[in-house]
């Protein structure tokens, strides 16, 4: 019965820390992202016209 309880915690703790560094990875692509494309509407700030 043990056994059982410890092998779903340890499944459970793996699957928290892979969705954790998955959510970290995505959040720095995003971020990364964000800024070349702002780096881009400042630079070509000078060609837009309204």
């Amino acid at each position: 019965m043990e056994q059982r309880i410890y092998n779903v915690m340890k499944g459970a703790g793996a699957t928290n820390i892979a969705i954790g560094v998955i959510t970290l990875v995505v959040g720095l692509v995003t971020g990364i992202l964000l800024i070349v494309a702002g780096a881009k509407l400042t630079a070509g700030k000078s060609k837009i016209l309204f």
